[in-house]
């Protein structure tokens, strides 16, 4: 009885060691993102074990999009989700990162919301749109839309206000506010409310905002096969909302306050990206919008000369 109580010992103390041993080996991964629908299978990958899965110790910090950044520069995160064109400004700032999946598309998840007697884009010349600041994904979508409509920010003011809150303030009926720039899933409290105003344009008319996901070159070169694990928890996290819809909806859903019902409405809205999207994407769309994008944000002021365009993305860990 009691060399079978020492062997159960030494059983149970060889366990423990080998999951402190693989506890260890798992890498910390600190990733800075917002609570947009697009980014929300990063929160399915955390919550349902998926990072874990692949040797990931991952903390998601939710930092608003104009100071992301900063903490990638700062070292506070070493890796964060943006729209395409935001890659290309923090690289021409000097904030050296790379690109390596896509997150997700917007089929009408990121618009324009007007007041009542505004009909089309070209009337908002002189008018007042809130928007989040130069370098955000609401920002270059204003710029985008008025390009296309004979306009520059220059024709308009512009009061910054994140999503949320430009939501708000359209729903309220803010005095001196006459139209703004907001996403998913605060675009949805607005169409709930079509008293507030009317949406006037998304994605789906200016099909131009686009998540990845990417890191600093330092911790890709020294982390690559981490970098391959977040892309496949990732992938993992798509199949998932495929595969079992109603619980990866409420988990969605949990991280911004929604119901798993009012999440699955909102994300109609965009289409998350698998691995044979990412790779075709990859093939030839992602540096042609990098480019046009750059050229909008040259015209905008928002960038003052082309980060070396050759280096924004990765695509070694996508197959």
């Amino acid at each position: 009885m009691k060399s079978s109580t020492c062997l159960l010992t030494v059983v149970s103390t060889a366990a423990l060691l080998a999951g402190s041993s693989a506890w260890a080996q798992e890498t910390k991964v600190a990733i800075g993102l917002s609570g947009w629908t697009g980014f929300a299978p990063l929160t399915l990958a955390k919550e349902a074990g998926l990072f874990k899965k692949h040797g990931l110790d991952v903390s998601l910090k939710k930092i608003p999009q104009k100071d992301r950044h900063l903490a990638v520069a700062s070292g506070d995160v070493q890796c964060a989700a943006t729209t395409v064109e935001t890659w290309v400004a923090w690289n021409a700032a000097g904030v050296a990162t790379t690109q390596i999946f896509q997150l997700d598309k917007s089929y009408g998840a990121d618009g324009m919301v007007v007041k009542p007697g505004i009909a089309k884009i070209s009337d908002l010349k002189g008018k007042t749109v809130a928007a989040s600041a130069p370098g955000t994904a609401p920002y270059f979508t204003l710029a985008w839309m008025l390009k296309k409509n004979g306009l520059s920010v220059k024709d308009v003011k512009v009061v910054n206000l994140e999503p949320q809150a430009a939501a708000n303030a359209m729903i309220a009926g803010t005095d001196g506010i006459d139209a703004a720039m907001t996403y998913e899933p605060y675009l949805g409290a607005v169409r709930a409310k079509p008293e507030a105003g009317k949406i006037i344009a998304t994605t789906l008319d200016y099909p131009m905002i686009m998540d990845t996901f990417g890191c600093t070159p330092k911790f890709l070169a020294e982390n690559p096969a981490a970098a391959k694990a977040l892309a496949d928890a990732y992938f993992d996290a798509v199949a998932m909302i495929k595969a079992e819809p109603k619980k990866s909806f409420e988990i969605m859903g949990a991280d911004v306050k929604q119901s798993g019902e009012a999440f699955e409405a909102s994300q109609k809205y965009l289409r998350w990206q698998d691995r044979e999207a990412n790779l075709k994407f990859f093939a030839g769309e992602h540096a042609a919008f990098s480019q046009e994008a750059a050229g909008l944000l040259l015209e905008a002021g928002i960038i003052k000369a082309l980060p070396d365009m050759t280096k924004l993305a990765d695509t070694r860990f996508l197959k």
